[in-house]
């Protein structure tokens, strides 16, 4: 089979239950995936396996599969997933047990290796991020499932084609057009128009309901994203850059089993709702891999002050004046405190609600006292003593644990990568034979400026588009011209400086720019504007999912020209 067709039935634990099905009867397919990990939903399952020991993998998996197991085996699609999350071999039982109670002969494989926990003390889950071959022995051996626990998002794909097309280890280039297009599909209907800068200019594509993205995967490593017939949403360059975009730092893409340059990438548009991927060159991975640390960080709550009407600022004053002054007579100021007022009222306004601005209040500390009744407490005693109209969203509680995300790194061979057959036979999976230690590329020139002319004050959105996302505390903010004059522009004008004064918040963090011209993209890294990462939610937006639609509201001069 000189092509091989896989599609993405699931973006995160959580996604459209329905998906699975919709992309197994929706048009032909041979390898169906799902991603149902992220850094949180370790620390969800982390949390659930403290409960049951025997829990720990997505059970929404198994759900799906009951529905759908049969119909997998009667089309032929095999199907690879990561829903085993810390408990891979647990779920390979759990699917066994699933089709003997159908009667559907099935074989079930899967991989593990990544469990580190062991050697960090003090967490609740330590994962090693896995390359493909793993899966790729599974596959070969004849197994129809796969499970795992935590690969990289792109191993669900590279697995299956090098063990489709018989690729090794050093066919680099090959293996990074995979990791392209597993990066294109993780995240489900981001590529096929979810999330999407330029929503409003798709008339013709039904969003209501997006298909699910596809890759058609050729022997050279090139691909074509598409999506099966007559499904919502759309492919087109703009939605596939936009998702190479999604949580990627410079033009060195790194996992596993090779380094992807995001700089070569060539995308053409091939037809509609088909985007053509080639080009992609790929480089030996590095000697380590990344390790995600989760572990339990401490105690947090909330409570919303609601501010109606006149003087906000000043009643928002009254109230944070009152709740600290509270909290330090007590003697139970928690370690963290964090304000924020998010100015949500219009004047002259025609209901309250818009009349109405919220003012947050987040704290944390080790102690869950501190952030439980003695908040708690201190908020609701001043109902009948603080500012006009007083009164909150909801009381805040006794405080819930949260978590901490961190990212460590080990050497590839002291990694026990195995993969369990279907018939219980367990193979190594060697580390990488050639590595590489990863270094930023020089960055390339940049394009001619444009000439100079009349411009116009306007939102940065109109000439660009932007993709945001999570990596622990950090973030980043992939940002595409669709001209090459927008281009010109976008590249010599957006420099960190100028990122740093359209949005305040970066001020005095860490950012970094790196230029990708074929994509005429630019993103940028944000060292440590999350905190401690997701599940501590630290921050009004925690994952930095509107981080770029913050950026692209943000008025700049704009050369007439490009408006």
């Amino acid at each position: 089979m000189s092509v091989l067709r896989m599609g993405n039935a699931s973006g995160f634990y959580g996604d459209r239950f329905d998906a699975m099905r919709e992309m197994l009867t929706g048009g032909e397919l041979d390898v169906l995936t799902g991603d149902y990990l992220a850094e949180l939903t370790m620390l969800i399952l982390g949390r659930d396996r403290l409960k049951d020991p025997t829990a720990g993998y997505a059970r929404t998996f198994l759900r799906q599969l009951e529905e759908c197991l049969g119909l997998a085996q009667e089309k032929g699609v095999r199907i690879v997933a990561n829903a085993g999350g810390l408990n891979p071999a647990g779920l390979a039982h759990a699917v066994r047990e699933l089709a003997d109670r159908l009667g559907i002969p099935v074989r079930v494989a899967h991989v593990e290796g990544d469990d580190l926990t062991a050697r960090h003390p003090g967490s609740l889950a330590a994962h090693a991020y896995l390359g493909g071959f793993g899966i790729a022995a599974c596959l070969r051996d004849g197994a129809d499932i796969v499970v795992t626990g935590r690969v990289t998002d792109a191993a669900l794909v590279t697995g299956p084609a090098a063990a489709h097309f018989g690729w090794g280890p050093g066919e680099y280039d090959r293996l990074a057009g995979a990791v392209v297009a597993g990066h294109v599909l993780e995240c489900g209907a981001q590529a096929t128009g979810g999330n999407y800068a330029f929503f409003h200019e798709s008339a013709h594509a039904d969003l209501r309901h997006p298909g699910f993205p596809l890759a058609e995967l050729h022997a050279d490593g090139t691909a074509v994203i598409t999506k099966h017939p007559g499904t919502g949403g759309l492919v087109d360059v703009g939605t596939v850059t936009a998702q190479l975009l999604y949580e990627t730092g410079g033009a060195r893409y790194a996992g596993p089993d090779v380094t992807a340059r995001l700089d070569t990438i060539r995308l053409t548009q091939d037809g509609p709702d088909r985007v053509r991927v080639e080009g992609v060159r790929g480089e030996a991975p590095p000697p380590t891999l990344k390790v995600g640390l989760n572990r339990l960080g401490g105690f947090r709550n909330e409570v919303t002050f609601v501010l109606t009407g006149l003087e906000i600022e000043r009643k928002a004053a009254l109230v944070r004046d009152q709740l600290e002054t509270a909290l330090a007579a007590a003697k139970s100021r928690p370690e963290h405190v964090d304000w924020e007022l998010a100015r949500t009222d219009r004047p002259d306004a025609r209901t309250e609600e818009t009349a109405s601005a919220l003012l947050r209040l987040v704290v944390r500390d080790a102690d869950q006292n501190a952030v439980g009744r003695a908040l708690s407490g201190a908020a609701v005693e001043l109902a009948l003593a603080s500012y006009p109209g007083f009164h909150v969203l909801a009381p805040p509680g006794k405080g819930a644990p949260y978590g901490v995300f961190e990212a460590a790194y080990v050497d590839q061979g002291t990694v026990e990568h195995t993969a369990v057959l279907h018939d219980g036979r367990r193979l190594p999976v060697p580390p990488a034979d050639a590595t590489l230690v990863l270094r930023p590329v020089d960055e390339p020139p940049l394009p001619e400026p444009l000439p100079p002319g009349p411009v116009r004050r306007a939102p940065l959105g109109l000439v660009a588009g932007a993709r945001s996302g999570d990596k622990g505390g950090n973030a980043n903010i992939g940002l595409w011209a669709r001209t090459d004059d927008a281009w010109r522009w976008l590249a010599h004008t957006l420099t960190t400086d100028r990122l740093r004064e359209l949005l305040p918040e970066t001020a005095r963090l860490t950012v970094t720019r790196h230029v990708l011209p074929n994509l005429r993209a630019l993103n940028f890294e944000i060292v440590g504007i999350l905190g401690e990462g997701v599940a501590s939610q630290a921050r009004f937006d925690p994952q930095a999912k509107a981080l770029g639609e913050w950026l692209r509201s943000r008025h700049l001069d704009i050369p007439e020209t490009l408006l």
